[in-house]
């Protein structure tokens, strides 16, 4: 796989979807991929990424591979933690 460059603009397109007028956003332009890929992962609804694609140059990426690219050893970001998931316990 070619090394991706986190640094190059991006540019993130909302999903078509036929129930609504909108996907939830609009397009917008990011100052870096890592930008982007960190808000679309981190900020976007999950309904609204499916379908939404992010352009990056002349490469484009659909939610998997704007997964991979938040996912790899290489994104330059700190990521958000994971939500706790609560176990359910019995408190007697």
């Amino acid at each position: 796989m070619m090394r991706f460059n986190y640094t190059k603009s991006a540019e993130l397109f909302p999903a078509a979807i036929r129930k609504k007028r909108r996907a939830g956003f609009a397009y917008r332009r990011f100052d870096t991929a890592a930008d982007a890929v960190r808000f679309a992962i981190e900020e976007l609804p999950a309904d609204s990424l499916n379908g939404a694609y992010l352009q990056v140059g002349e490469a484009r990426f659909d939610k998997n591979g704007i997964r991979d690219l938040y996912d790899s050893t290489e994104f330059p970001l700190e990521r958000k933690p994971p939500e706790l998931e609560i176990a359910e316990q019995d408190v007697a």
